[in-house]
């Protein structure tokens, strides 16, 4: 459902690296179960939630909200607080017990009014405001404890506890050029002045780890995000070139602003022009295998990304890049055997599911697209239109019994999703 409203973000390298920081801090939670799943959501609000099933959601506009990865890696450990403290559910229930006294006292004051009518307003004013600052009590128990054991969760896994002080800052000083429209995740996670300094005060209890070294993951994976989201790229391609002599990373920014801009040999040269240490960066081999694809050398995109894969044959970044060069130089159904084993990987992973759907029409298997695109629905919430596709696809009398048997059982499987969707609700 949550798929269904807002979009995912499909680049694989920032995926990655978001999933790659998670499995980071997930061994140092309490969580006893640690089947995760991770959403990452094409949203530049600042925002992160988790809730019931292992679920983590990210906002790509926590990563810009951030300014470095331990800032980043304290939302991350204060999420999984929340779900190892099972915050979420608890509130559901909170919810369910505190519905009918409220409702209760409603009714009362309802009951009031006919004698006294400004009684009875009053009583349904107060009724409501009670349960108002219930729910709030409850939520600050559970911020406060999300924020205690996630930063003793991130000083375990080698970071600095005053990361999370610092990034609560920082979403407090964002809402402030914001006006009436806070960031997102202050509207579920407030920020105070009080809770800053109880962060501080915390932080200070704890010993800083020691020293983390400058892996430039995070500061590479923001420069994609800031140039995706640029609105004016001749403004942006300005500013990098203005910093390109003082900071390196503003080169790599520089080569992505100019590649979107489809000025391909000049983004050439600015990642020519990154540090030999950048050079060997696997994101910034990946980014010329990106640039090659996006110029149109599709045979020297492939070689590439061969080459890549045999050096990094489990990386998920790598093998999306070489199914994207096998349909750039149309080898289809080399390309769907990429995506199919991704997404054997990565079942709950919607992008992938819609990027095979694509190219299993382009290899012209039929009944891989109704299965991919099947799968997609099912992700999003559409379930309906997943039926459809099983429909359509048991249709085809060129079909082995197997076939049948297997498009049976998933539609059966579907209508009961459908049937859970319709009882949650």
């Amino acid at each position: 459902m949550l798929r269904g409203s807002t979009p995912e973000f499909g680049d694989p390298i920032v995926v990655n690296y978001i999933d790659q920081l998670i499995w980071q801090l997930a061994p140092y939670s309490q969580l006893q179960d640690l089947r995760l799943e991770l959403i990452v959501l094409d949203n530049p609000a600042l925002n992160a939630f988790a809730v019931p099933g292992g679920i983590v959601g990210i906002n790509t506009g926590i990563l810009l909200g951030a300014q470095d990865e331990e800032e980043l890696a304290s939302v991350i450990a204060h999420e999984l607080a929340h779900l190892s403290q099972r915050h979420y559910a608890q509130q559901l229930e909170e919810s369910r017990r505190n519905t009918p006294l409220l409702l209760a006292g409603i009714l009362a004051s309802i009951l009031v009014s006919s004698a006294s009518p400004d009684a009875g307003i009053a009583g349904i004013s107060s009724t409501i405001a009670a349960g108002q600052q219930a729910g709030l009590n409850f939520s600050r128990r559970n911020e406060q404890e999300a924020d205690r054991i996630g930063m003793l969760n991130l000083t375990s896994a080698g970071y600095d506890p005053f990361a999370m002080p610092r990034m609560f800052s920082r979403i407090q000083r964002s809402s402030r050029f914001l006006g009436e429209k806070p960031p997102e995740f202050l509207l579920t996670h407030p920020v105070t002045e009080s809770r800053i300094a109880d962060a501080e005060n915390r932080a200070r209890q704890l010993d800083k780890p020691d020293f983390r070294p400058l892996n430039y993951d995070f500061q590479l994976i923001r420069k994609r995000l800031e140039v995706n989201y640029a609105k004016d790229l001749k403004q942006a391609i300005k500013s990098y070139k203005e910093s390109a002599a003082d900071n390196q990373l503003s080169n790599y920014g520089l080569a992505l602003a100019l590649m979107r801009s489809k000025q391909y040999k000049q983004a050439a040269t600015a990642l020519e022009a990154l540090a030999p240490a950048l050079q060997q960066h696997l994101t910034i081999k990946l980014t010329y295998a990106e640039l090659a694809l996006e110029a149109g050398q599709y045979t020297k995109a492939l070689s590439m990304t061969e080459k890549l894969r045999d050096l990094y044959p489990d990386s998920y970044p790598v093998a999306h890049f070489y199914a994207n060069s096998l349909q750039a130089n149309n080898q289809f159904k080399a390309a769907a055997e990429v995506l199919i084993r991704l997404t054997k990987q990565q079942p709950t992973n919607s992008y992938l599911w819609y990027e095979l759907a694509e190219v299993e029409g382009k290899a012209g298997n039929t009944l891989g697209i109704h299965e991919a695109r099947t799968e997609y629905f099912l992700l999003n919430g559409q379930v309906d239109k997943a039926l459809r596709q099983l429909d359509f696809a048991m249709r085809d009398k060129q079909l082995s019994d197997s076939d049948i048997e297997q498009l049976k059982q998933r539609k059966l499987e579907a209508e009961a999703i459908r049937d859970d969707i319709k009882n949650a609700f």
